[in-house]
């Protein structure tokens, strides 16, 4: 969602020597002008999307107000605070720059400072100069278009091809009703579901739309869904037992290895940085394969298991590989293979290299669209945007008296 923000200009000094009937030389007692208002982001947990910023696209804050006689202050600026869901994310309009992002429950984050305000002329007074006749304006307003993303806060993100089983997994091991039917890109929006495990514990898992090949260039629902893999601290890999392989055939190491670096890949050309994250590669559907093909599936990946080597944990101390990635065998219809799913999930939460502490956004593609110079006719009407006529502060009035001087 695009959106302009601007922020309050600072009220200008004053400038004002004192009046009073048995006061014949009254010095300088010009006050100072008010701050203008922050443009300021406030996390609020019960805020789950971003619908109620559809129609409010342009969000101001209040100038400061000048000062006055008497060393009077001016008001200080109204601030612009805009409640945003818990996992929202700010990017610059203009060059998709990763700006901030709030994470927390009324947690602030100043977007736009306002102007400070300027000096009255009472600051200027010296020994050798008693009657300064100048102050200082305020600072001029920031304004910036900004883009705000919502990703979504979870433990465990399921990764996969459209119908490989991920909203069937999450309706079973969660309270979540996902739409589940039999034609691809059922999941339009991310799902979240919190699954229950041992001891009265729990994680939070999302069901993300699925993937296809070349979603990084914007194929499918294109980069709809990557974003929320980057707020994940684990990666489940969702593969079918029934993956088809033109050399292997049905339900092969082969093709589901082929799937899966699939799948790699285009994390690894959306944010090369995600790679870094623990996988556990999931074989769902076992029901609607035979025995003989589980079994080699089981054998095949017990003595040739997965390495990681973008992981935190890649090698131990003598060079050796640390870092695996498991392989469960699981079956969402049968309830089979569920519980060392989740023992295989919830072993990769609780390593301490796998905590998420900074998440790096990748910077996002702003498409620019560049329209011909044309003077417009005076004789039509044309339309003023609010940022395209700016107050302009006489430099003249304050003797050029100005915040960089």
């Amino acid at each position: 969602m695009k959106i302009y923000c601007r922020s309050g200009k600072g009220g200008a000094g004053s400038l004002h020597f004192h009046r009073a009937k048995y006061v014949p030389k009254g010095g300088p007692d010009g006050g100072d002008g008010g701050r203008g208002g922050h443009i300021i982001l406030r996390g609020n947990r019960n805020l789950w999307t971003l619908l109620h910023l559809k129609y409010q696209r342009h969000l101001t804050a209040t100038d400061g107000g000048h000062g006055g006689e008497s060393r009077s202050f001016g008001k200080d600026g109204q601030d612009k605070i805009i409640e945003v869901p818990c996992g929202t994310v700010v990017y610059d309009a203009d060059t998709g720059e990763f700006i901030c992002e709030v994470k927390a429950d009324k947690e602030e984050v100043v977007l736009l400072k306002g102007g400070r305000g300027g000096l009255g002329n009472w600051h200027f007074r010296t020994s050798t100069n008693q009657a300064p006749r100048y102050a200082q304006p305020g600072e001029p307003c920031q304004e910036r278009n900004i883009i705000l993303q919502l990703k979504v806060l979870a433990d465990v993100g399921l990764v996969g091809f459209p119908n490989a089983g991920k909203s069937t997994l999450l309706s079973v091991v969660s309270a979540a009703k996902p739409e589940i039917a039999d034609y691809p890109f059922t999941t339009l929006t991310p799902q979240l579901g919190i699954v229950s495990y041992r001891n009265e514990q729990s994680f939070c898992m999302a069901d993300i739309p699925g993937i296809i090949e070349g979603a990084a260039e914007g194929k499918g629902l294109g980069l709809r869904f990557l974003r929320h893999i980057e707020r994940n601290a684990v990666l489940l890999f969702v593969v079918p037992a029934s993956t088809y392989d033109l050399e292997g055939g049905t339900g092969t190491p082969a093709a589901i290895l082929r799937e899966y670096e699939i799948l790699l890949g285009e994390l690894r050309k959306y944010n090369p940085e995600l790679l870094s994250k623990a996988r556990v590669l999931g074989i769902s559907k076992c029901d609607t394969a035979d025995a003989q093909t589980l079994d080699n599936l089981r054998n095949y990946f017990a003595a040739h298991p997965i390495d990681n080597p973008d992981a935190p944990e890649a090698t131990d101390e003598w060079g050796n590989h640390a870092a695996r990635v498991q392989v469960c065998l699981f079956s969402s219809v049968a309830h089979q293979g569920l519980d060392e799913l989740k023992d295989a999930l919830w072993t990769e939460l609780n390593k301490e290299c796998n905590q998420v502490i900074e998440i790096s956004h990748a910077p996002i593609d702003v498409v620019r669209i560049e329209h011909e110079e044309t003077e417009p006719e005076t004789d039509e009407p044309h339309t003023v945007y609010m940022n395209e006529e700016e107050e302009e502060w006489d430099l003249d009035k304050y003797k050029g008296i100005g915040w960089d001087q």
